[in-house]
């Protein structure tokens, strides 16, 4: 793959984006791998140029850091390789203020490129401009959006590591109702939703409309749908650090752990898809419900793939708590018209916006991963020519049980089917999957080898 230059900034953008705010004293230069944790380094304002210019080294062994920040010495890339530094460049249009870490802090999203200048394949971010570039020949662009949904928490814990819902700024109350869709919830808690909407103003984040989910105290805010798969997951992702950062800046926590709570909802992000033609119109638009064959083809290709995705879609060990009967979550890849108890649904609206709404990824997965593993079997399907068969009607859990396709139950299963697969294998590429599956395999070790609380409630005295 080689390397657009609309896809490394030019230093131009940083010249001006200084001229323009003099008060700029910090930049935070983040990069996201695998774990989907944003991490790197605060610089002083007079390293930014030299940044744009000619990139800031970084070590390769953070490409497979687990979420903890920790190394994964199997990978190969930590002493293995003796740990090289690989070069980060700035991404186009990411340099922006940061108001929730003060008036004089700003931060920039970057890419990793190998010395030579080539994009490194383990980039999350890389991974996802590959697999948009399998739709150009077919004269097509990814249109997408991501919508992801979260709770506010109080961020001190309980004394057996518990979790409390965040009290609101008005009434000091926790929200205690499911009370879906409530405007007293929102109103509630509307110092934080005003904040939030003018800080994504500043850093140009196309926030939407906010609901009140189908749980006590979670949230759900809407993105634009992009003609730019890459921008729509720096949008994400960025949208996830200023949602954080806001609400500690107001005594609270923003968690997009999949499943926080036992007995209530988990929280999804929900990846809406249409395809655009040569000429800028949706391929999908049709005045039949069910849209058009490509559009068919397309969710053909994600039934047949998303077993062998869903280890990016369901990415941690909680993720896999999320997945119940009559949740509002996923339980099989079916597809279904105006249906919310389906995975793949093609929500009402006038023809030209047709789309499908993708429901399996939870809020924990890596934005640019789960788009990439989407499109990866869109293309899929479209290129084959699949067919998705007949749409469900009615309860889709119950559809759900008789279906012959299926998707893995629990994190091995669903790594090991990741790391099986030869058509993710194509798309995301060898090195990506081994080094994917390498790094969750890790996670999976250190996650199970820990005692917990619920060990000894249950086995302590009855074992």
């Amino acid at each position: 793959m080689t390397t657009p230059a609309s896809m490394i900034a030019d230093p131009a953008e940083a010249r001006d984006f200084l001229a323009a705010n003099p008060e700029i004293a910090f930049i935070e230069v983040i990069f996201t791998a695998i774990s989907g944790v944003p991490r790197g380094k605060r610089v002083r304002k007079s390293e930014l140029l030299p940044i744009y210019e000619n990139g800031r080294l970084y070590p390769s062994s953070m490409l497979v850091a687990d979420i903890t920040g920790q190394d994964c010495e199997d990978t190969g890339l930590v002493w293995g390789n003796g740990d090289p530094d690989y070069m980060l460049r700035p991404i186009p249009g990411t340099l922006v203020k940061a108001p929730w870490l003060g008036d004089d802090v700003a931060q920039v999203i970057t890419s990793m490129y190998y010395a030579d200048g080539t994009p490194c394949e383990l980039d999350p971010r890389h991974v996802l401009a590959r697999v948009v570039d399998r739709f150009k020949p077919l004269g097509l662009t990814p249109v997408v959006a991501c919508e992801i949904e979260y709770y506010l928490v109080d961020p001190v814990r309980g004394p057996r590591g518990e979790v409390h819902l965040a009290r609101s700024p008005h009434t000091a109350a926790q929200p205690h109702l499911i009370d879906v869709f409530s405007l007293t919830d929102i109103q509630d808690f509307a110092p934080f939703f005003k904040e939030l909407w003018r800080q994504a103003d500043v850093q140009g984040i196309p926030l939407e409309a906010v609901i009140s989910e189908y749980a006590q105290g979670q949230v759900e805010l809407t993105l634009h749908h992009r003609p730019d798969a890459l921008r729509a997951g720096d949008e994400a992702q960025m949208y996830k650090r200023l949602a954080k950062g806001v609400a500690q800046t107001q005594g609270m926590a923003a968690t997009f752990m999949a499943k926080p709570f036992s007995h209530s909802a988990g929280s999804s992000m929900h990846l809406h898809f249409s395809m655009a033609g040569a000429d800028g119109k949706n391929v999908f638009a049709s005045e039949d419900p069910e849209g058009t064959e490509q559009m068919r083809h397309a969710i053909g290709g994600l039934r047949e793939t998303q077993s062998q995705a869903f280890g990016i879609f369901a990415p941690n060990a909680n993720s896999y708590r999320r997945f119940r009967a009559n949740s509002y979550a996923p339980t099989a890849p079916i597809w279904g018209v105006n249906n919310r108890s389906v995975s793949l649904r093609i929500p009402a609206g006038p023809a030209a916006s047709r789309h499908v709404e993708h429901r399996f990824a939870g809020a924990d997965a890596n934005p640019y991963l789960a788009l990439a593993a989407m499109l990866a079997g869109v293309h899929h399907g479209m290129v084959n020519r699949i067919d998705p068969g007949p749409a469900v009607v009615g309860d889709g859990y119950k559809a759900a049980a008789d279906s012959p396709y299926q998707v893995p139950g629990n994190w091995y299963a669903a790594v090991d089917a990741l790391h099986a697969s030869p058509i993710m294998r194509d798309y995301l590429g060898d090195t990506f999957v081994d080094m994917y599956c390498a790094v969750k395999r890790t996670e999976q070790d250190r996650f199970y080898s820990e005692v917990t609380a619920l060990d000894y409630d249950w086995y302590l005295r009855n074992a």
